[in-house]
């Protein structure tokens, strides 16, 4: 990861904030932005080709942007990683952007991976449970792996909670063993 890409994130947190624009609505926007610029190869090419003149760039993006209707500060963010010819990397700036906004928001990302698919009274109740655990608001990424046997495992950032049957079986023989 490029030092700049943490700042581009950083600044960006930063106007959204001092917009007071929903998180969920600029997440929302980022979302749909990005979808077009993975479907378009075209829009790829132009937007990566640093000899494509910016102001045709800009116009091109303000041409999307009458069909998006992003807001103003979500055009901008984009407009400014054009003029900086940073679209190549875009995504890490939007991940760092991501990590940010969470850590802003007290959001804890976590990573479910359960035996089978969890329906969705399983999954509220489990978040409900993580959220106690992280004492805040919870984004939970959920996964499937038919090898757990049972259970599911849960990783908050390096930290992971085994409570999966194979993994009670490893440090039951873990004590067996050291026995």
């Amino acid at each position: 990861m490029a030092a700049y890409t943490l700042r581009y994130a950083r600044a960006f947190a930063d106007v959204i904030a001092e917009a007071h624009l929903s998180y969920d609505v600029v997440k929302q926007q980022l979302h749909d932005f990005t979808a077009a610029w993975q479907a378009a190869a075209d829009l790829r090419e132009v937007f990566l080709d640093p000899s494509f003149p910016e102001p045709e760039k800009i116009a091109i993006l303000d041409r999307l942007n009458e069909k998006m209707q992003l807001a103003p500060p979500v055009r901008n963010f984009i407009a400014v990683l054009l003029h900086h010819n940073r679209m190549d990397v875009y995504d890490e700036i939007l991940d760092e952007f991501r990590k940010e906004m969470n850590s802003r928001l007290g959001i804890a990302v976590v990573e479910v991976t359960s035996a089978r698919g969890l329906d969705e009274q399983e999954r509220q109740a489990l978040i409900a449970k993580i959220g106690e655990l992280v004492h805040g608001k919870v984004e939970a990424a959920f996964h499937e792996d038919g090898e757990l046997i049972g259970g599911v495992i849960v990783r908050v950032g390096s930290t992971v909670y085994d409570g999966s049957v194979r993994g009670r079986l490893a440090a039951l023989e873990e004590q067996l063993a050291a026995k």
